[in-house]
């Protein structure tokens, strides 16, 4: 059974370009043969992380949600803008509350470790979120994920895009062609769904 991967943009800005990276990024996935499903952070508002509202009320439903989709799929691949030289907040509380979660219903559920990720990222400016990139890495590795090396950083981005919204240069389409190759591969070697 092919792979399932998940893919989502770090901003939910319309027009963002990690939108429009993790658009071409589910095309080429889904070229290349894997079963994907594309998701909106917008659709699973989340609190900004605080052990005392957890305390109080618990870990947002929205974040099982989210966790159960992660442990669900064979692979991620997260597609991030760069803020002040990093991860958006967005990204960062996504995770931050979905590492709270150990289990499900009294069933261990591992959304985070082992699971196997692709970082892409895109920026306005020449650096192409790199930083972003770098830093997502650091926190994803934390978490005990496996980020494969290979990633996708598009520079200039307000120039990166036709009206189509694929990659107007050769080498951004070849760089994303192969984060989908690798994360395919990845993916199908730990597949815990190939047997479904």
């Amino acid at each position: 059974m092919n792979p399932r991967i998940l893919v989502f943009a770090g901003s939910n800005r319309t027009g963002a370009f990690s939108g429009k990276t993790a658009d071409v990024a589910q095309k080429e996935l889904a070229l290349q043969g894997a079963a994907v499903t594309r998701i909106s952070l917008a659709d699973y508002p989340l609190p900004i992380m605080d052990q005392d509202l957890e305390k109080e009320k618990g870990i947002p439903d929205n974040a099982y949600k989210l966790a159960r989709l992660f442990d669900a799929h064979d692979a991620i691949l997260i597609a991030t803008p760069e803020y002040n030289g990093s991860i958006p907040p967005l990204v960062k509380n996504v995770l931050d509350w979905i590492s709270r979660i150990k289990t499900d219903a009294d069933r261990p559920l591992r959304p985070l470790p082992g699971k196997v990720m692709a970082i892409c990222s895109s920026s306005p400016g020449h650096f192409a979120g790199i930083r972003a990139a770098s830093h997502l890495r650091q926190i994803l590795a934390h978490l005990q994920a496996e980020v494969i090396a290979t990633q996708c950083s598009i520079p200039n981005a307000e120039e990166a895009f036709d009206d189509d919204g694929e990659f107007r240069e050769e080498r951004n389409r070849r760089s994303m062609r192969s984060v989908a190759t690798n994360l395919i591969d990845r993916a199908s070697q730990v597949s815990r769904h190939a047997d479904r």
